[in-house]
């Protein structure tokens, strides 16, 4: 996987955290930098540590999936970027909650990287993958992503947490759909 296909899917990954970022913003009254950086450090060390537990996993069982690498990927990419069309596209409420109290932001970040985790097992599958530079850069990107969704929640509201869920869940199929096209010689 080429630099700027892992900033895509970086990018991809990072909108779970995003939207819920923008629903934190949301429900503060005030936003600092303090709590910008909070929101982060939380969600972009899960999308990196879930990653590299899913290459490590991925690693295990290696030798009995090579010949259907492609296939996972595809159908893991797949799952996850049609779940998160899915929730983008859901009429159901969120419950706005502002608190970053130790335990909300764990469970938030489990949850929002639960997808890194599944993409990190499609890592192991893929030649070349280098993965310590590869999970920084998706935990850079959703610290990034998710410091601006405080903010950008706080003074925009829930104007586009579903609009970056859905186009985080494209992004997973097309980037699943590359790699079992290149796979396949397709592509």
């Amino acid at each position: 996987m080429g630099f700027w296909e892992l900033v895509v899917l970086a990018i991809g990954l990072s909108m779970d955290a995003f939207a819920v970022s923008i629903c934190k913003g949301l429900a503060l009254q005030r936003v600092s930098w303090k709590e910008c950086c909070i929101a982060g450090l939380w969600f972009g060390g899960f999308q990196a540590l879930m990653p590299l537990l899913g290459y490590l996993l991925g690693t295990q069982f290696e030798q009995f999936v090579t010949s259907v690498d492609h296939w996972i990927a595809f159908v893991l990419l797949g799952i996850i970027g049609g779940n998160m069309i899915r929730e983008a596209l859901s009429k159901d409420e969120d419950k706005l909650d502002g608190s970053l109290a130790f335990k909300t932001m764990l469970l938030l970040a489990i949850a929002t990287s639960i997808d890194a985790l599944a993409v990190g097992i499609t890592f192991a599958f893929l030649p070349g993958t280098r993965i310590v530079p590869a999970v920084a850069l998706i935990g850079s990107i959703t610290f990034v992503f998710s410091a601006a969704g405080i903010r950008l929640g706080n003074v925009f509201g829930l104007r586009y947490k579903r609009k970056a869920e859905f186009a985080g869940g494209v992004i997973l199929i097309l980037l699943g759909t590359k790699i079992l096209l290149e796979h396949l010689g397709v592509l």
